[in-house]
């Protein structure tokens, strides 16, 4: 089976470089421009997605006949009280720059640390990686968000690649060769490749 991970289109908060996690804005007029500059793919039947709007909103444009199977454990960290801020907003507080000093991985106040986030959507991708295979789904297309696609392919994909290396831009993603469940259940993912455009139909 072959699995496709996709970033959501730009929204405005992303231009203006902010976290965002549980915010739930739309995809804006760049971002749609973007996503359509892709193409369309009406052979798409099912989709995993996000709850959040800007991930629906992507895979409605991408795949516009494809039922939208939402995996609530997908959603992007929930980055507490730095939600909706910037770095030259959060320069002085105290709080965040502990946090950056820490790598970023411990708790956001008011929100999940990294290992939180991970243990999160590891489980919905595991979820969705089983449901498709029950299926017999031949391939399985997530729109997510970034930090869902580092966790999934730092997690999941051999060679392993770092968490921060595994970054993908708004649009694009990686596609992996599904290659079964080793003995604890955990979907092994090869054949690693950056998608910066579709080619599904």
């Amino acid at each position: 089976m072959e699995i496709i991970l996709l970033r959501h289109g730009k929204t405005k908060s992303n231009l203006e470089r902010r976290y965002i996690g549980v915010t739930d804005e739309p995809v804006s007029d760049e971002g749609m421009e973007q996503l359509k500059s892709l193409g369309s793919f009406p052979c798409v039947s099912r989709v995993a997605v996000s709850p959040r709007l800007r991930a629906r909103q992507t895979a409605e444009t991408l795949f516009p006949n494809a039922l939208q199977k939402v995996y609530d454990g997908l959603a992007e960290m929930n980055f507490g009280s730095f939600e909706g801020k910037n770095y030259a907003e959060l320069a002085d507080d105290p709080d965040y720059i502990e946090w950056v000093e820490g790598g970023c991985s411990g708790r956001c106040p008011g929100g999940e640390s990294r290992a939180e986030f991970i243990e999160r959507t590891s489980e919905a991708f595991i979820n969705a990686v089983s449901d498709a295979v029950s299926l017999g789904e031949e391939r399985l297309i997530i729109v997510a968000h970034g930090g869902t696609i580092m966790t999934v392919t730092s997690g999941f994909s051999e060679p392993h690649c770092d968490y921060f290396d595994c970054r993908a831009d708004h649009g694009e993603g990686f596609r992996f060769t599904f290659d079964g469940f080793d003995e604890c259940g955990k979907p092994r993912l090869i054949n690693r490749l950056y998608l910066k455009e579709l080619a599904l139909c």
